[in-house]
């Protein structure tokens, strides 16, 4: 049985269920199109599915996994969405404060077929019921890209 360390309790604070917007905003919104259920595994792991539209209205669905390797000294998971096809493998740190995650990616250039590129999802903590994900491509000579951001909204 793997130790569960102070880096895998930090996961907990993805824990529940959180209502998401792509707009910026001072509060959750007032029409819900999205929802993500984060849940435990075992104290190691935590797996986040999420629910909802897509901006063209079609249903789309994601999980993501996130857990933390003592070995290596790097919190790792995956992404996968309803989509695409590709499978998002992250390698990451949290930066000191204990509110930044970076999970480091390799995916495909979208505007480049057969062509990969770095990604990086950012998950920060406003406080505990508020947090955002943020989405950067680093696009060869032009340097890191916000793709998107989107914020989640702990239900109570």
């Amino acid at each position: 049985m793997a130790e569960i360390t102070t880096q895998h309790r930090w996961l907990e604070r993805l824990v529940g269920t959180w209502d998401v917007s792509d707009e910026a905003m001072a509060g959750p919104p007032a029409e819900v199109t999205w929802t993500e259920t984060v849940r435990r595994i075992g104290g190691l792991w935590v797996l986040c599915e999420g629910r909802g539209l897509m901006p063209d209205g079609e249903p789309g669905e994601s999980v993501m996994t996130i857990g933390y390797d003592p070995a290596r000294d790097r919190y790792i998971g995956s992404w996968i969405g309803s989509m695409m096809t590709h499978l998002w493998h992250y390698d990451g740190i949290l930066e000191p404060t204990g509110n930044v995650l970076a999970l480091h990616s390799e995916g495909p250039d979208f505007e480049n077929e057969g062509k990969r590129l770095p990604y990086q999802d950012v998950i920060t903590f406003i406080d505990d019921d508020h947090r955002t994900l943020t989405a950067l491509v680093d696009k060869p000579g032009k340097g890191w890209e916000k793709m998107m951001e989107v914020h989640y909204w702990r239900r109570r």
